[in-house]
């Protein structure tokens, strides 16, 4: 399993019993997973089915299901409700015997409310749980879509990231070269402005004693022991069979740049510095691409 992105598209139709649907399934990113529904009205079961859909299939995401369902004209049996009817009647009798009213049409008493009933109002228990079903597959279908989709996007996320970690590992590695150069330095530079305060050269011995000290305080290679480390660790989340890795990513990034910013802190020297302010740029690209996994 590669790891998978958090934005993508799946769709699937479907028909049966005079019925015909469709459903999208569409995702963005999000730190958690919500799953959000929109379906025609009488088929309460659908939403439940979206959800347990999505959990089943992704960690994280904001995850959207649509349902469209249209029923072909004439497919269902009308049925006349003559007690609705004779109810309308009963009621404006009285307007017509007092002549406030004119006799009713034909397709004006039709047209009232309950007069004529679709095979919707007195479908089969039975036949609407078996179309509920065949709803609730095609969102499955629609889901797996949606699976491949973030997949196809995690496949190309796997190739920015890994690109990313190269460089910084070879941020690190002028890093450490620099990094070796640091007490030779920082004694050269003691030296001197022990020089330019007394006017003179200062004793060797105490410009060793104070160089060193120094030097301590600007070792940077717990630093880059850690950084190294952490690049290990995020080619092994991307090599593993774990696709939800993105909570953990973002823990690394964090480190990746307490890090570098601590490499930063104790730089003696401006090449160390450019690579150190080189190294917080890619990891903060990098953080922004690790933004897109799941």
């Amino acid at each position: 399993m590669t790891i998978s992105g958090m934005t993508g598209f799946g769709r699937s139709e479907g028909a049966l019993n005079g019925w015909s649907w469709a459903v999208e399934a569409r995702s963005v990113n999000g730190r958690n997973l919500e799953v959000r529904f929109r379906g025609p009205p009488g088929f309460d079961g659908l939403e439940r089915a979206a959800r347990d859909q999505a959990q089943a299939r992704f960690q994280r995401g904001q995850v959207t299901v649509g349902v469209q369902a249209k029923r072909a004209e004439g497919a269902g049996a009308v049925r006349l409700n003559l007690e609705q009817l004779e109810r309308y009647l009963a009621a404006g009798a009285p307007y017509l015997a007092s002549g406030k009213a004119g006799p009713p049409s034909l397709d004006g008493l039709l047209a009232l409310k309950g007069v004529i009933e679709t095979e919707d109002a007195v479908e089969d228990p039975d036949a609407r749980a078996g179309l509920e079903a065949a709803m609730a597959a095609a969102i499955g279908t629609a889901m797996e879509a949606l699976l491949t989709a973030r997949r196809e996007e995690g496949a190309a996320l796997t190739g920015v990231l890994t690109g990313f970690l190269e460089r910084i590992a070879e941020l690190v590695g002028q890093a450490e070269s620099l990094a070796g150069e640091q007490p030779a330095a920082i004694k050269e530079r003691f030296a001197r402005r022990m020089a330019e305060l007394i006017g003179e050269a200062a004793p060797e011995e105490r410009i060793v004693q104070e160089a060193a000290a120094m030097a301590i305080k600007a070792d940077v290679r717990e630093e880059l022991d850690r950084l190294a480390g952490h690049v290990n660790a995020a080619r092994q989340l991307l090599a593993g069979n774990d696709g939800g890795v993105g909570r953990r990513f973002d823990f690394l990034t964090q480190e990746f740049m307490r890090e570098a910013n601590t490499l930063c802190s104790k730089s003696a020297s401006a090449a160390l510095t450019s690579v150190g302010l080189d190294l917080k740029a890619v990891i903060d690209q990098f953080r922004e691409q690790v933004q897109n996994v799941e």
